[in-house]
């Protein structure tokens, strides 16, 4: 199973982004969907979960910049991020956790400068 993460880059402060992550269609949407990030140094924190019923949640701090979304036809995870900040920069990994398994993507980073 294969996640694929991407749209990250170089944005400057106040700037907007948006990731996506292309999930197999064969865990997308029946289970918990979420973004995490690592910044160089950093434990690895996590941002938004999008659950199988269509309900979000945010980490501290991200909500109001940050939404999470999801295309069924598209089997693809998103996270438009607004509002930037340099201690945003990161890579942005997406996750899919099923009662079974977990499964991450390989990340695309996200770099604001100030």
């Amino acid at each position: 199973v294969q996640l694929q993460a991407f749209g990250g880059g170089l944005v400057q402060a106040g700037g907007s982004l948006g990731l996506s992550c292309v999930i197999p269609r064969s865990i997308f949407n029946r289970n918990t969907m979420a973004w995490y990030r690592q910044a160089p140094g950093k434990q690895r924190e996590w941002v938004a979960s999008l659950y199988s019923e269509g309900a979000t949640d945010y980490a501290v701090g991200m909500k109001g910049r940050y939404t999470i979304s999801g295309d069924n036809a598209k089997n693809t995870l998103y996270l438009q991020m607004n509002g930037l900040k340099p201690e945003d920069t990161a890579l942005y990994l997406c996750h899919v956790r099923t009662w079974s398994s977990n499964y991450w993507g390989q990340g695309t980073q996200v770099t604001v400068s100030s």
